[in-house]
């Protein structure tokens, strides 16, 4: 039975890093070594022991549970970047309150160094937001609700 040693300092950057980035997992590997780091609740898991292991910071602020059924919510195609401006310093295109056509721009997502449109599903007012500005998200994550 090999021996494995657990570097706590590693996995409190890992959980820092998470806690950062809002990501829900991350994953990093040297030899023959794995730590994998998820956010489940305010626990953290390592791997290959799977130990659960208490986050250094609280879990990031997670959208309404009920909004990803809500018929008006838009969601993340993909995981990314998003951005409710199309540059620095420019007006938003939308904010709560605003009214929306069916195929108008509402945020960016960059996903790869490519800036990919999201469009609005249907016609209707933005009555929530749920993302924040040039934060991380994840696929199928609710972003606005549409009413």
């Amino acid at each position: 039975m090999s021996k494995f040693n657990i570097d706590n300092d590693a996995i409190r950057q890992l959980a820092e890093l998470l806690d950062d980035t809002k990501l829900t997992e991350i994953e990093v590997a040297a030899g023959d070594n794995r730590i994998r780091v998820a956010r489940q609740g305010t626990m953290v898991a390592a791997a290959p022991a799977a130990v659960p292991v208490a986050a250094s910071a609280p879990a990031a602020a997670a959208a309404p549970a009920d909004a990803g059924a809500h018929p008006g919510a838009v969601k993340s195609p993909m995981v990314g970047v998003v951005y409710f401006a199309p540059e620095p310093g420019a007006a938003p295109f939308i904010s709560v309150g605003s009214s929306v056509t069916e195929g108008q721009t509402l945020m960016l997502i960059e996903a790869m160094k490519t800036f990919n449109p999201i469009r609005a599903p249907k016609s209707g007012k933005v009555s929530q937001i749920l993302a924040t500005d040039g934060h991380p998200v994840e696929y199928d994550e609710p972003l606005i609700i549409i009413e």
